[in-house]
């Protein structure tokens, strides 16, 4: 499994991995991370807890990997293709404003995607989902719609639906990830948070 800490890529063995997850009961992996900065803030306040980012774009990841956190580790790879290293080890997956591939995996219903979520979960996992209007609106969909799609796909594929919010500008300049501080001040400042459950 390849992983990445500032400019430097290294590949970590499933030997390697699981020494340094043996302190951690609770480990979260963030799908389509972007830059980091969620996975960074959130290890830097939650110490009990192992924050796994994930992304295909390598270069976005350089800047939040250089920082050197116990319990944080940035992965390179495509979420329609989670590293095997990673099978049933994460309590909780979260998936903060998704666009492009990942986005049309969860509204096309992609069965590397969807197989791949319930590889990497264990039983009665979290998942927590981030929608936003102006991604939506570019893969052609209203927000409202796009996120009744991903949640009849997800509750039709081993999630069940534990809540629904509507999330605006104030909300999103308060989440902890760069993106979704750029998406306060777009032109569709308008979000939905849906979490669920592994069945």
């Amino acid at each position: 499994m390849e992983t990445i800490r500032g400019r430097m890529s290294l590949d970590l063995e499933l030997s390697e991995l699981s020494e340094r997850l043996a302190d951690y009961q609770q480990i979260t992996l963030d799908l389509g991370t972007g830059d980091g900065q969620f996975v960074r803030h959130m290890a830097e306040r939650q110490p009990e807890t192992f924050f796994i980012g994930m992304d295909a774009c390598r270069e976005n990841l350089r800047a939040n990997s250089q920082r050197k956190l116990p319990n944080a580790l940035f992965v390179i790879a495509a979420a329609q293709a989670l590293p095997f290293e990673l099978h049933g080890l994460a309590q909780r997956v979260t998936i903060n404003f998704p666009w492009g591939s990942l986005l049309a995996g969860l509204l096309n219903a992609d069965p590397g995607l969807l197989t791949g979520l319930n590889a990497v979960t264990r039983p009665g996992a979290g998942l927590l989902i981030h929608l936003n209007a102006d991604a939506l609106a570019t893969a052609g969909w209203s927000l409202e719609a796009g996120a009744e799609q991903v949640e009849s796909i997800l509750n039709a594929n081993s999630w069940r639906t534990r809540s629904r919010a509507n999330l605006n500008a104030s909300a999103l300049r308060g989440f902890p990830s760069t993106w979704a501080k750029r998406l306060a001040f777009g032109r569709a400042p308008r979000a939905i948070q849906m979490s669920f459950e592994k069945c």
